[in-house]
């Protein structure tokens, strides 16, 4: 885990799901800071984060936000922190933070249930293009 940036966070997604591809895709575009650096849980990098944070990835259906010894957060709490950190009206759904964890969280498991039948899923995980491949780890 030494080879992870201190001054980045980590984001952790679901490598095969459209919807969270086209949501790293947006992460990318507003993240004028360069605050995030991604790997999807599928991958070798993916794997040896859950590891070292001692999370069963067979039982993670969620994002995962790391902050290299801070913290990491999941679902809904995980999306609310990264648009924090977004450029442009991103930025306003942090005031989302104030509603209880268990309601955010009914809606994000709603939707993570559904992701697949409404975005689709790929077969295989997909590559970044190379202008976007100094992002992933």
């Amino acid at each position: 885990m030494n080879q992870i940036p201190k001054h980045k966070k980590i984001i952790l997604f679901d490598g095969v799901c459209n919807l969270c591809h086209s949501a790293i895709l947006t992460i990318i575009k507003y993240d004028k800071k360069h605050v995030f650096l991604f790997a999807n849980l599928q991958s070798a990098t993916g794997k040896k984060i859950l590891e070292y944070l001692n999370i069963d990835g067979a039982k993670l259906d969620s994002i995962l936000l790391y902050e290299p010894n801070i913290a990491y957060e999941v679902k809904s709490t995980a999306v609310l922190n990264i648009a924090k950190e977004l450029s442009g009206f991103w930025k306003i759904c942090q005031v989302f933070l104030i509603l209880p964890k268990s309601l955010r969280d009914v809606v994000y498991d709603f939707v993570a249930r559904n992701r697949y039948k409404w975005f689709g899923k790929k077969q295989v995980c997909e590559l970044p293009t190379s202008s976007l491949l100094e992002k992933f780890m």
